[in-house]
């Protein structure tokens, strides 16, 4: 894993829960560990990962994401064997 995802994997696995990580960075994260994403209504995105889908919003204006959603994605990750 490249060392900006490795980054990446560390701030969503980081205590207390950062809110300053780039959506872009965990779409790229999402793709590094074998994800597809499929484009879904509005700024909705479907990423099929670990042989079921979850559907993010993509946040805007800003483009970090919020705590809830790392909080999410964190949870996600670790209860199918991701470590930082």
């Amino acid at each position: 894993m490249k060392k900006k995802h490795q980054k990446t994997l560390a701030l969503i696995f980081k205590q207390p829960t950062s809110a300053n990580i780039d959506w872009k960075d965990i779409e790229a994260l999402f793709f590094e560990l074998g994800a597809k994403v499929s484009e879904r209504e509005g700024s909705r995105i479907g990423v099929h990962l670990f042989n079921e889908i979850r559907v993010f919003h993509r946040p805007h204006p800003s483009p970090k994401t919020d705590k809830g959603a790392v909080a999410s994605i964190r949870g996600w990750l670790k209860s199918n064997g991701v470590k930082s």
